[in-house]
């Protein structure tokens, strides 16, 4: 009998510990400083109608290329000079990161806004996955890459501000280190760069209202986030959980967009899949601003993915939070 008590006692112990534990343990992961913006969103200004206008150039223009890729390698040289011109449109004096890829010429297009030797770096991929025009995937991140360029040269600033337009981010070099962004995170290590902060921008034109309209790669995930893929997700490995928290609370201090964040481990589905992983996987503090892609988007990876189907004003207002980010990671 007594023996019996002790064993069910000890069970009952053992249970509340790690019950405690996985409740510690999310609240590390997930929790994030700040509250998301609710009820209905303000309308646009006049201003951010016509950077709303602008946003959907880009994409458009970006699209009329077709799938930008080494399959296609005139596509992806024309996607290549449409940033370069973007960022010299903005001021800045653009440079190539060039190699060679199977004999055809692939490059990154770098930009730099200088202050001290510390750099914040804020990319996105601009090519395309196969057969696709890639409206939301990743044309919505380099428009808003183009976007914050252009604006980001009135903010105060102490650290050195790069822009890194990246090639190959799509299979067949995914999760290589023949990505563009791995190759160009290598190069800052080896020349000795301190890149204190990496923001990756990610597909971040879809989002979408009707119940249901958002998924998770975790079951226990979709317990404890939105069922409704109207927010903008930042994501982070372990390591850039204190980049992940100031990144959200900056943004979500604009009351622009409904926001979450998490802090994951790469290997879960979803969280490494962008150009923030080389960084991370460098010890590099980096995060993924995405509206989560094939978890929300139907037309992820498809000849479908057309600017037609993004939201613009969304897309807007995420600029405008973004750059609120940028603005705190460059002033520290």
């Amino acid at each position: 009998m007594h023996s019996a008590f002790r064993i069910r006692r000890r069970f009952l112990v053992a249970l509340v510990l790690v019950l405690g534990g996985l409740t510690l343990a999310a609240a590390w992961a997930l929790a994030m400083p700040g509250r998301s913006v609710t009820g209905p969103l303000a309308a646009l200004t006049g201003a951010e109608e016509a950077e709303a206008a602008r946003l959907e150039g880009d994409v458009r223009a970006l699209c009329a290329l077709g799938e930008r890729s080494v399959r296609r390698p005139e596509a992806l040289a024309a996607a290549v000079e449409h940033v370069r011109a973007g960022f010299q449109a903005a001021g800045l004096a653009p440079e190539l990161e060039r190699w060679d890829e199977g004999g055809v010429a692939c490059a990154n297009v770098v930009a730099e806004l200088f202050g001290s030797e510390e750099i914040v770096l804020l990319g996105a991929h601009l090519d395309s996955a196969q057969a696709s025009p890639g409206a939301n995937d990743n044309a919505s991140g380099v428009a808003v890459l183009l976007a914050l360029a252009r604006r980001a040269a009135s903010l105060p600033r102490a650290r050195t501000l790069r822009f890194v337009a990246f090639a190959n981010e799509e299979p067949p070099f995914f999760g290589t280190e023949r990505m563009g962004s791995a190759r160009h995170a290598r190069a800052a290590v080896a020349r000795g760069e301190r890149i204190v902060a990496m923001l990756a921008l990610e597909s971040l034109g879809s989002f979408r209202s009707e119940p249901d309209s958002q998924s998770y790669p975790l079951p226990l995930l979709t317990l404890l986030y939105p069922a409704r893929g109207d927010f903008l997700a930042f994501v982070g490995a372990p390591g850039s959980r204190a980049l992940v928290h100031r990144s959200i609370a900056a943004f979500r201090a604009t009351k622009q967009l409904p926001s979450e964040g998490a802090v994951l481990p790469l290997a879960i589905p979803g969280v490494g899949w962008s150009d923030h992983a080389p960084f991370a996987a460098l010890g590099i503090p980096a995060v993924m601003a995405t509206d989560t892609a094939p978890f929300r988007d139907p037309r992820y990876h498809t000849p479908d993915d057309r600017p037609e189907f993004l939201h613009y004003a969304c897309l807007t207002r995420a600029t405008e939070g973004l750059l609120a980010v940028l603005a705190l990671l460059v002033a520290e």
